[in-house]
């Protein structure tokens, strides 16, 4: 079990709060108009935070008793979340692979919506970097579950606050877990 440091997860916060909140008016994917935009590419793309991501993402789900092998999402707001998982799970000694769900399946080639070492028969954790209204999560969710997959909850680092935690665990069945709410960012 992976040990989330207090040291880590404040160090993730405050790197959180310098790089990735925008002010200012926007239109997000959902289509929902807000006063701010959590930008967390900013964060699961850079050369410190990406590592505070892996440790404390796999923290929180340990903590959370969520027993899992593979870890990734719908692409791309996902791919970074996932192998920064993957990486923290190499550096405390634990096999986790990561996986990328393209919006669609493709239409040519192998034909698969799912790509990586394979989902199938194994225990997933859906990643997200952030979620609004949850359809992305849900949309990997479908996927993997379609590729054989177990998924064993929805991870998030921030959660907006705004429905989609109440969303997934009603239409997939599954916990819904974040790293921070958006109290915790001083957004209202």
């Amino acid at each position: 079990m992976t040990q989330t440091s207090a040291d880590d997860r404040a160090r993730l916060l405050e790197l959180i709060k310098e790089l990735a909140v925008v002010r200012g008016k926007v239109t997000l994917s959902s289509g929902a108009e807000a006063d701010y935009y959590i930008d967390l590419r900013r964060v699961t793309l850079h050369h410190e935070a990406s590592r505070l991501v892996g440790k404390v993402m796999l923290g929180m789900l340990d903590e959370a008793g969520i027993e899992f092998e593979t870890a990734g999402g719908l692409t791309m707001g996902a791919d970074p979340v996932g192998t920064a998982v993957m990486h923290a799970a190499a550096d405390a000694g634990r096999a986790v692979d990561a996986f990328v769900v393209r919006k669609a399946q493709k239409s040519y080639g192998m034909g698969r919506q799912v790509e990586g070492p394979g989902v199938s028969g194994r225990g997933v954790v859906v990643l997200e970097d952030t979620s609004t209204t949850g359809g992305s999560a849900l949309t990997a969710v479908e996927g993997v579950r379609n590729a054989g997959g177990e998924v064993r909850a929805v991870a998030v680092i921030v959660d907006r606050d705004t429905g989609a935690k109440e969303r997934i665990e009603k239409e997939a069945g599954v916990p819904y877990l974040f790293v921070f709410g958006k109290d915790e960012l001083g957004l209202e």
